[in-house]
This record gives C-alpha cells, structure tokens and sequence, in this order.
C-alpha cells in the first residue's frame, strides 16, 4: 500500500493567462520584503506608539493654535502605517508589471495534464501537438500514444517554492532547464498536492527557487 496517494490518470492543469500572470505574482510578491501589518518591526511600533500618546497628552493639556502640531504627529503616523502598507504593496505591484509586462503563458500549458507519481511528475500532452510538446519537454524521455507523456524524475528539481495558492518548481534534465506551476486549487480534482509538497521536500529540503543553482544549458 502506497505510503502517500497518487494519481490514476493525469489531472488537466486548465491554467488561464490571468492565472499564470498571479501565479508570478504570487511568487514575486512572497520574495519581496513583507508589506502587511506583521512586517512593522516592534521598534517602529514602540516609536508610533510614544509619537500618538505623546500627541494625545498635548491635546488634552494644551488648547489653541497649538494643538496643530499634535494633530500633525497623529497624521504622520497614520500617513507612515498607510506607506509601509498599501504603498508598499502598491509599489511591488507596479515593478511586477514592469518585469512581466511582455511576457506571455506558454501555449502547451493550456493543453497540458500533470499527474503525481512515485517517481516523478508525470506531464501529458495530446500527440498532435509535437512543438507544443518539444518546447516544454525536450531533454526528456515522451511515451507515444493518444497523448505524449514525459516525466521529470524528483531527483531532477533543483528548487521550490510555494504561496498560498501555487506550487514553483524548477528542474534540470539532460542539460536542459524548465519550471513548473502547480495551482493548489487542483486538489479538489484530488491532485495529491502534500504528495508533491512531501517528494520536493525529501530532494530539496529548503524552500526557495535558486535558478542560480542550475547549470547553463549546453
């Protein structure tokens, strides 16, 4: 009895240009420094804490004109929360953009199917699709029939990451580099994703995609 669930048949990836655009994002997001509220350092917290109590004392003992400047202080911390938030995250977005702007989802990922096996990722693509096919999976061994099929063996992923919605793997066979999305939504297609998650963690035990670490194609 297998110690983790497989796939019978490979399971359609239907991954839609929008979803591979957040996909990146998703990725380039999580290797950029946090944005939320949790990211604050407790030393920033303790500095915008003594500014408003400090504000909120001159309100109460001091009346006129010169309540402005303590109006002033609680604005500067709200106005500073609002930059190392939704400015930040604001600003990760538009250099995402900028780096992607030209780039688009390639054709074979509309067609393809991806299966999990003991031994590797099984990839599957209809047999009258031969370019789509060779631009993906070349440097791999295909198995002919109604569909062509290639598997990237475990051992051959280099690294990996994952968000709250995606799997990244990059992987070198033969020489040859390639990446691999696997959207978590799959495993309501009972797509064994802690399967995936279990074999990239035996072959790679830190998560983080170092395209640095493969070798230059030959």
């Amino acid at each position: 009895m297998a110690l983790y669930p497989y796939t019978l048949q490979p399971v359609a990836l239907n991954i839609t240009e929008a979803e591979f655009h957040q996909a990146q994002y998703e990725l380039f997001a999580s290797a950029s420094p946090s944005f939320g509220l949790k990211s604050i350092k407790k030393k920033e917290w303790i500095i915008m804490a003594i500014v408003v109590i400090l504000a909120a004392v001159g309100l109460v003992f001091v009346t006129g004109y010169s309540t402005i400047i303590f109006w002033l202080m609680i604005v500067a911390v709200v106005i500073y929360l609002l930059v190392r938030t939704l400015g930040f995250k604001w600003y990760v977005k538009r250099e995402f953009e900028k780096q992607v702007a030209d780039q688009e989802m390639p054709d074979e990922m509309r067609q393809m199917k991806l299966g999990v096996q003991k031994h590797g990722l099984v990839m599957a693509m209809p047999s009258n699709q031969p370019e789509m096919m060779k631009s993906q999976m070349r440097g791999m061994q295909m198995r002919a029939g109604s569909t062509q099929q290639a598997v990237i063996p475990w051992t051959a992923i280099k690294s990996w990451d994952e968000t709250d919605d995606y799997i990244f793997m990059m992987f070198e066979m033969k020489g040859q580099q390639g990446s691999q999305i696997l959207p978590k939504r799959l495993q309501a297609q009972k797509f064994p994703i802690d399967t995936v998650r279990q074999h990239l963690q035996e072959v790679v035990a830190v998560k983080g995609l170092n395209p640095e670490n493969l070798k230059p194609p030959a």
